[in-house]
């Protein structure tokens, strides 16, 4: 795969230093190892190896990931770790992509309290989720769910969000039988809205009672609860915003989806377009519009492009990926196990197993050759060896 011609990396060496004095004392400490993190990621500052083919002598330099969460280039290879561990887990079922959005007014009050506000979001969705599908009226059965949290809207705007991935079905309440929900359609997203919301409003006003939400700012103010309670009365009138996709073509469609999805970060490199005097130009999609015209680009000015990037740095230990009911880490072997058995499926573990050998180095770009490490080195240092001039790279077909 061939290097974007522009990156976020590339956006903070030029412009971060400018960035950082311009903003000294109103930066956080995570966000600035991000940056740090972002552009050090594959660079000679955290050193690497070199690689020698075994068949044409061709020689690369390879230089070590940052592996940040937060960091676009280093996403891929977590996501592939992630989904092989995932694809155990499937169940021959439907399955559905359930969407709970904060409100506007509860998202300014993530912003100044995203480790509480972001738990809350997690916490009250599953629950929700969780509560409606257990009802002998609705499903009636336990469900498996796996959650991603986004903070972001395409334009990087800060816009938390909650995306679910569930089987369509559960275990039947007295865990004798699986229970299919109706085809094209999971659980009622009315009844499922006006359920996040009470939990969320009593969860969020108990969080502000204990003195665990902290405000600044324009919000100071609601640091008083009764200007609390009135920025939240408007709220429990409000419909918030749960939306329910229609299912996926089957297990295999849930995998590629996962792999898009589950490790993005504020904006992928791929979307970047150009960075001149008017700013960083990228793409990005109107959810407002319908058909082709929903795809834009937008030009933000350099230092918002870098603000909006690090609006979505996480807090430290915060989970953006988390498993609940059925799909519950402590259980969740157990519980798939079950599922399989009452489905009448084979369960996986009983499969023969394939034999994989990787050796996790790409093939050589000139002849597809084996390549092998042969020198590896230190943070900073430079390698003894230098790399075969691109030009050389050039695979030649002689069939």
């Amino acid at each position: 795969m061939s290097r974007p011609v522009l990156e976020v990396a590339d956006i903070f060496r030029d412009h971060g230093p400018a960035w950082r004095k311009a903003h000294a004392g109103h930066v956080s400490l995570d966000q600035l190892k991000v940056m740090s993190a972002i552009e050090s990621c594959r660079t000679a500052a955290l050193g690497g190896h070199v690689a020698r083919c075994a068949d044409c002598a061709y020689i690369t330099i390879a230089y070590n990931s940052c592996r940040n969460r937060h960091c676009p280039k280093c996403q891929g290879a977590a996501a592939k770790d992630w989904l092989a561990d995932r694809e155990a887990e499937l169940l021959p079922v439907p399955y559905y992509h359930v969407v709970f959005t904060l409100p506007a007014a509860i998202a300014d009050i993530a912003y100044q309290n995203k480790a509480v506000v972001y738990d809350l979001l997690f916490e009250v969705s599953a629950e929700t989720m969780l509560t409606i599908a257990a009802d002998p009226k609705h499903l009636g059965a336990r469900i498996g769910i796996t959650s991603v949290l986004h903070t972001w809207g395409s334009a990087m705007t800060h816009h938390p969000h909650v995306h679910m991935i569930v089987p369509g079905g559960g275990i039947s309440l007295d865990g004798q039988r699986w229970v299919s929900c109706r085809s094209g359609f999971f659980l009622p997203v009315r009844v499922l809205s006006r359920l996040f919301r009470r939990l969320f409003l009593e969860k969020l006003l108990a969080a502000h009672q204990a003195s665990r939400l902290s405000f600044f700012g324009d919000h100071a103010h609601l640091a008083e609860a009764h200007s609390f309670a009135a920025h939240l009365a408007p709220l429990r009138k409000a419909e918030w915003v749960v939306y329910a996709k229609r299912p996926f073509a089957g297990p295999e469609a849930v995998l590629a989806y996962l792999s898009r999805y589950t490790h993005r970060v504020a904006i992928a490199n791929s979307r970047l377009i150009s960075i001149d005097n008017a700013g960083v130009t990228f793409k990005w999609k109107d959810y407002r519009v319908e058909g082709r015209d929903r795809y834009k680009q937008m030009t933000l000015e350099t230092f918002e492009f870098i603000r909006r990037f690090l609006i979505h740095v996480l807090p430290k230990g915060l989970h953006r990926i988390r498993h609940y009911g059925l799909l519950a880490r402590s259980a969740c072997a157990d519980n798939v196990a079950r599922a399989r058995e009452l489905l009448v499926v084979k369960d996986r573990n009983d499969e023969p197993t394939k034999t994989i050998i990787d050796s996790g180095m790409p093939p050589c770009p000139c002849c597809g050759g084996r390549m092998i490490v042969i020198e590896v080195f230190e943070r900073g240092a430079t390698p003894r060896h230098q790399a075969t001039p691109p030009t050389s790279a050039i695979r030649i077909d002689t069939s």
